[in-house]
């Protein structure tokens, strides 16, 4: 397959901080591609530059062989954006907010009224077309944005954290469209998020960390990187059971948020034999399969935690304040 994005060695800095660390990585022509990874990962700087709302600061970005930084204008003639935070006209009906659309893209009059129709019947919103935005529920003005973002025939669409907020019922059916969307009209699908089982419907994911890509590959490949089965346990003594299972099974247990978890080939016929012989007091055991949650912690560490990392994002901003104002 023909890729349709190219980045290379692409680097970002605000200051001293590193927002983007170097990537390097390909998209092919009708791929769904996620960029997973906690707030302030690099994420949404990586989609400000393909979508030429940013500059790098070094390295080399290209869609469909436009570069981003010299060829502007050829690229958002190529792409649609749906930010992550809102960006429609609140005080404009959805067919006010479409129009004005296709007059700033050049879609031709001949063609737009029928395209308007397309998308908004596609996204179940022609019936409420004449509605002042304002009006519309948190689902339906993120479905119309995506009305927008696909108007145009975009051969790339950018999703940034399309489904951020939404409940889990909107987030499904707004999923229904981007794979309708994909399979309909081979639109190349660039997507970011942070949670788990939103990227495991892309094709590939990047996983991303400070800046840094850590791991690229399909969603099944990624999560052999942790390979065994996933155990859950919860004693009445955590610390020492870690230690336990240290010297019984020579393996490397962890705290988590419920207990402790652990690592082991063939789950379900170790199970047994472990509560048998566990000298510590088992008080919960259970065992699943791995997620991308165990591939994310088996590579960084730690878990995405939005919170945690909003907040250390922000404090790196706050630093770099001050020392911009000594």
């Amino acid at each position: 397959m023909n890729d349709i994005i190219k980045v290379e060695n692409l680097v970002k800095k605000f200051g001293e901080l590193v927002a983007v660390d170097n990537i390097s990585f390909t998209v092919a022509m009708g791929e769904i591609f996620g960029f997973l990874g906690p707030n302030g990962a690099g994420k949404t700087t990586t989609i400000n530059i393909l979508c030429t709302l940013a500059k790098p600061t070094s390295g080399q970005a290209s869609i469909d062989g436009f570069d981003v930084v010299h060829q502007q204008k050829q690229v958002r003639q190529l792409i649609g954006l749906v930010f992550q935070d809102p960006s429609l006209d609140e005080r404009l009906s959805g067919l006010q907010n479409l129009r004005f659309h296709a007059m700033v893209y050049n879609v031709p009059a001949s063609v737009s009224e029928q395209r308007i129709k397309q998308v908004l019947t596609m996204t179940e919103l022609w019936d409420r077309r004449n509605n002042e935005v304002r009006t519309y529920s948190g689902g339906m003005k993120r479905r119309l944005e995506m009305a927008r973002g696909l108007l145009h025939h975009p051969k790339v669409l950018f999703l940034d954290e399309p489904t951020l907020g939404l409940d889990p019922q909107t987030r499904n059916r707004l999923w229904e469209y981007i794979l309708e969307l994909q399979q309909s009209e081979g639109t190349t699908i660039f997507l970011t998020t942070h949670y788990m089982d939103e990227a495991t419907k892309a094709n590939r994911i990047a996983i991303i960390d400070y800046g840094k890509i850590v791991a690229l590959d399909t969603p099944e490949r990624l999560k052999e990187i942790v390979g065994k089965d996933i155990i859950s346990v919860k004693t009445d003594d955590n610390n020492r059971a870690i230690e336990e299972i240290k010297l019984r099974y020579q393996i490397e247990a962890r705290h988590d948020s419920d207990g402790l978890t652990f690592e082991i080939a063939n789950g379900e016929e170790f199970i047994p034999s472990f509560i048998k012989e566990f000298g510590t007091k088992i008080l919960s055991i259970s065992l699943r399969r791995p997620t991308l949650d165990d591939v994310f912690l088996k590579l960084t560490g730690r878990a995405i935690r939005e919170e945690e990392v909003r907040d250390s994002f922000k404090a790196m901003v706050r630093q770099y304040g001050r020392r911009m104002r000594r």
